[in-house]
């Protein structure tokens, strides 16, 4: 497996720097300041890819704030996405709260809309959602983020939390796997 991790990450194409990656974080950061100034949020961090996303955001972030975590998992480190498994539910009630949900990457969608539902079905009265990297689809998903950090062409990420195999999250800039190395994978089942 080493081996393996070692080819992808020599041969990957650089897609993003880390000083863009920071860049577009700046940005987002100031666009959540702007619309969540008089709130004060709790963040749902989206494990495991969301960890370096929300911890370069929450740094960036200037209002009174609270920090919990979910993991809605499809992938378990695998290359293509399953059923939704509840790994982890927030331990801070939602109920009458603003929540903002960070993770490192919008694929299809699929995981935010579940994650979003769950959310209001908790009793949060607003529910936001911010992504590192959007990919670019050729339809419609079922859920949009409101903060977008950069948007991508549809190919196998890593870096910035997103992974290989449960590797390379702490690539610092966003690869993407040479197209003839890429995971295959079923676009409709991938988040």
């Amino acid at each position: 497996m080493l081996n393996e991790i070692k080819h992808i990450q020599a041969h990957a194409e650089l897609l993003h720097s880390e000083c863009e990656v920071e860049a577009a974080l700046d940005k987002m950061a100031e666009q959540i300041n702007h619309l969540l100034a008089d709130r004060t949020p709790l963040i749902l961090c989206v494990l495991n890819g969301g960890i370096i996303a929300a911890g370069k955001l929450l740094t960036r972030l200037t209002m009174p704030l609270n920090i919990d975590s979910i993991n809605a998992s499809r992938y378990r480190n695998q290359t293509a996405g399953g059923t939704i498994e509840w790994v982890l539910k927030p331990a801070t009630p939602l109920k009458d709260r603003t929540v903002l949900i960070i993770d490192d990457v919008l694929d299809e969608g699929i995981t935010l809309a579940a994650i979003q539902q769950y959310c209001l079905g908790q009793g949060a009265t607003s529910v936001y959602s911010a992504v590192l990297v959007d990919k670019i689809m050729d339809h419609e998903k079922p859920a949009h983020a409101d903060f977008v950090g950069l948007s991508v062409p549809n190919r196998y990420l890593f870096g910035y939390g997103m992974d290989y195999k449960g590797y390379l999250r702490n690539a610092a800039g966003i690869y993407a796997c040479k197209a003839n190395e890429e995971p295959s994978y079923d676009n409709s089942i991938y988040d």
